[in-house]
């Protein structure tokens, strides 16, 4: 039997994991700076519940067999559609939240690039009845606020509509019942060639002439204010009930992210498509530039949009809402080697005894962590003082804290700095308050 993880999965070390926490913390603290509260759900859901809400990526959910219990379950695909279940179940009418976890895909695993059948995703939705556009420029600010906070440098978000999608689809001449399908298909185009898209579209059942004017629409995309005045321009876009509605919406929108003052990194994209079935208007997503410029495709690395008829799906009223999510996997792909080139060890001091008892030792380390600073002593009686420093060293410990029996005698410790390889003797009363600031600074 071979021994090893499944296909689109992975194991995650403990560099992983502290780099991921670390990313964690950031994302929540940047959730949390915008009024979000955190939730979670559980990780398998009635099947009935997920599916028709994906589009044609619903044949990746994971369907779990029936234990018995006379219930259809699947895996979740992501955190959006249980969100809304939430919302329905729990009889709420608005609600601004942030929900970190798994979520399970049978895709095809492209595991370098990104691409896992498990992973994270972290998301942030506002719920609830407010005015045009006000929570859509919110949650693309807090975006360019999390790149920052990620020190994802060179982004661009790309950002459209669905209604104008839907509005120059039907300027081209596409049927109504091939809307969702075609939709799908322009979906493709961030990785696909034009000419693949071009003939799914005749597959699909879509007449060549309306295929070739869709590329001339899918080709309009640049600065966001410049580009909505070349819309606006082109009569049979406006004359087009879906299409000037969405245009309007922009507009309003433009000038709330002017104010926030982001437009700077937008891209008003119209192949820009985002195949999922739930959404109905603003749809965007932040793409890596120097990835595109360096020839690795990687996808999106956040994505999401407004999905105002969701809620509503579930018997219960429709709730307005809009929300993104943050592919941390893709993230960590882009940034994992600088972020491990800083500090990774969560561990701050390792008490080294010379001549000393274990319980010395321990009693030292107990009283470190009693002030909540993170320590480890070697789990060894007998062992020299060099062995003690080499623990510390491969463990890129930052202090070590040394007693030896002058120290022991005189109620004092040695702090040994590891980086700059400096040592001070203080009294024990001062240890706590000096590993502090040191630790601090």
């Amino acid at each position: 039997m071979e021994i090893k993880t499944p296909k689109g999965t992975a194991d995650s070390d403990p560099v992983d994991m502290v780099v991921r926490e670390k990313v964690f913390g950031l994302l929540k603290n940047c959730f949390r700076r915008h009024g979000a509260v955190e939730i979670d759900t559980p990780v398998f859901e009635l099947k009935d519940i997920l599916t028709n809400k994906y589009g044609e990526d619903s044949k990746l959910i994971y369907d779990l067999a029936d234990q018995g219990e006379g219930e259809s379950l699947a895996l979740r695909y992501d955190l959006t559609v249980p969100f809304a279940r939430y919302l329905a179940c729990h009889g709420l009418k608005k609600m601004t939240r942030f929900h970190i976890a798994k979520v399970y895909r049978r895709d095809r695993p492209y595991m370098t690039r990104g691409r896992f059948r498990e992973f994270y995703q972290c998301d942030f939705d506002i719920a609830g009845d407010y005015d045009m556009m006000i929570p859509d420029a919110d949650c693309l600010k807090l975006i360019t606020e999390i790149m920052d906070a990620l020190e994802v440098e060179n982004f661009q978000i790309r950002l459209s509509h669905r209604k104008l999608l839907d509005g120059f689809f039907e300027v081209c001449g596409v049927p109504n019942e091939l809307l969702r399908p075609i939709t799908s298909a322009v979906d493709k185009l961030d990785k696909t060639p034009w000419e693949t898209v071009r003939e799914e579209m005749l597959a699909k059942g879509l007449s060549e002439e309306s295929a070739d004017k869709i590329k001339t629409f899918v080709e309009i995309k640049g600065n966001v204010f410049e580009t909505l005045e070349q819309l606006c321009s082109i009569e049979e876009l406006i004359q087009n009930e879906n299409a000037r509605s969405a245009l309007d919406e922009m507009r309003i929108l433009f000038g709330y992210l002017d104010t926030f003052g982001v437009t700077d990194c937008l891209n008003f994209d119209l192949s820009l498509a985002r195949g999922l079935d739930y959404y109905t208007g603003l749809i965007f997503e932040a793409i890596h530039l120097d990835s595109e410029q360096e020839g690795v495709r990687i996808g999106s690395i956040c994505g999401g949009g407004r999905y105002d008829k969701l809620v509503g799906r579930f018997g219960s009223q429709d709730i307005p809402s809009v929300g993104f999510s943050v592919g941390i996997e893709r993230i960590l792909a882009i940034k994992k080697e600088s972020y491990i080139q800083q500090r990774i060890c969560t561990t701050d001091a390792f008490v080294v005894g010379i001549g000393v008892s274990i319980e010395d030792r321990m009693k030292l380390a107990q009283l470190l962590w009693e002030s909540n600073i993170n320590a480890e002593f070697a789990y060894k009686k007998d062992i020299s003082g060099r062995k003690q420093f080499e623990q510390a060293n491969k463990k890129s410990i930052p202090f070590a804290v040394v007693i030896g029996e002058e120290e022991l005698k005189n109620n004092q410790v040695s702090v040994k700095d590891m980086h700059a390889s400096s040592q001070i003797k203080i009294d024990r009363c001062d240890l706590v308050p000096y590993l502090l600031a040191q630790l601090n600074k």
